[in-house]
This record gives structure tokens, C-alpha cells and sequence, in this order.
């Protein structure tokens, strides 16, 4: 492949516990029902769009107050304690060694991306690292997948596309870009589900310099 565009929680960093704790802790505090897959819904649509999802559900709190409080739990984890999920580091320099273009499409705000990916010591390593908030959309809108083609300078359907969300991976997927599933613990059950609509899957990073 010419070209990348990397996913950031599930899929560089193993981040999902975390964050699914977090956003389960906001809730809970707050006393709102919600389903069983609320992750795999709010992943994908960044912290504003998990905010207007909350409000949705019932929570009595302004959109910026919601963002807020999901910073300051997160912050501190991203910043020093989140680590690069297995062989990830290796695999991205392998690529980068042979030639690719890498790039980072996530929900996660620059606040928290940007610390984590310098500490692990790969931020110099992409051309791009984009939060949707660059876009001012989300990843469940196929338009992004579209942005971020033109601006890596490749038809869409020459940039792979790898996310852990099967809402992400089947709406890239829409938008004609070739997708490559990525297993993570917090999207296990869901497996079936993104091989059925993706290119490629794997379970470990080192499966990805054999496509």
C-alpha cells in the first residue's frame, strides 16, 4: 500500500479500557440508563459527539460541560500511562523504512493524541495526525474518509484504512476506501461482524507488513 491512515485507540494504543471506563464512569455518576454497546456507538464521534449522545440519553449537562470532565479523567492517562498496543512501534518503523505514508485519522482530540503518540516516540513518524475535530465531522460520516484522501494527495482507494470500530471500519468501507480490521479486546465480540466487511483483519500488528 502507498498509504495509511491509522485508527488511534483500539489500534496504535491500547487505550479502549480506559477510555470505556471513563465514559462508563461519566454516565454512571450521572445516573443514565444506556445500552449494552454504548461504546462501540460513541467511539467513533469524539468527545463533542459522545457529549450530544449523553445529552441524548438524559444527561442534564451542557455539551462543554461533558467534554470537560472527559478530559480531565483522560488526560492524565494518555498523557503517561497508555502504552502502544504489541509490535505497533516496530511495524510502523518498518513501513516508514520501506517508503509508506503514514497517517492517523482518530476521534481523540490533539489533547490527548499528540502527548501520547510523542511519548511512545511515533509522531515524527506520520505525515498526518489528524483528529476529527480537523475535519469538523466524524468518523461516521463516509466525507471524512474522502477529506483525508485529497489531503494525503491519493484516489481513496489507494489509502487502507485501519480502525478496531466496526461502525468506523464499515463506513470508511462505504466510502470506497480498502479497510483493514484490527482485533482489540473491547471489540471482541464483534469480530464476525468487521471480517464480513472488511479487506483485511488482523490480530496482531506484525500481519500487516505480509498485505
Amino acid at each position: 500500500m502507498k498509504a495509511y491512515l491509522f485508527d488511534f485507540d483500539g489500534t496504535l494504543v491500547d487505550s479502549m479500557p480506559a477510555y470505556g471506563a471513563t465514559m462508563l464512569r461519566i454516565l454512571n455518576e450521572n445516573h443514565i440508563a444506556y445500552p449494552e454497546d454504548v461504546i462501540k456507538i460513541i467511539t467513533p464521534l469524539g468527545y463533542a459527539g459522545a457529549a450530544e449522545y449523553f445529552i441524548k440519553l438524559g444527561m442534564n449537562k451542557t455539551e462543554e460541560e461533558i467534554i470537560s470532565v472527559i478530559t480531565e479523567y483522560l488526560l492524565e492517562e494518555y498523557s503517561n500511562k497508555i502504552p502502544a498496543k504489541s509490535h505497533v512501534v516496530e511495524v510502523l518503523k518498518e513501513l516508514k523504512a520501506r517508503g509508506a505514508d503514514l497517517n492517523v485519522l482518530t476521534a481523540s482530540p490533539h489533547i490527548m493524541l499528540d502527548p501520547c503518540l510523542k511519548r511512545l516516540g511515533v509522531f515524527d513518524l506520520f505525515s498526518n495526525v489528524w483528529s476529527c475535530e480537523d475535519f469538523n465531522t466524524t468518523k461516521a460520516d463516509p466525507n471524512i474518509y474522502h477529506l483525508a484522501a485529497v489531503r494525503i494527495g491519493l484516489p481513496v482507494e489507494e489509502v487502507l484504512f485501519l480502525d478496531d470500530n466496526y461502525n468506523a471500519d464499515k463506513t470508511a468501507k462505504s466510502a470506497g476506501m480498502p479497510v483493514c480490521g484490527v482485533y482489540d479486546p473491547s471489540s471482541e465480540e464483534f469480530t464476525a461482524d468487521i471480517r464480513s466487511i472488511t479487506d483485511y483483519y488482523i490480530d496482531d500488528f506484525l500481519q500487516l507488513l505480509e498485505i
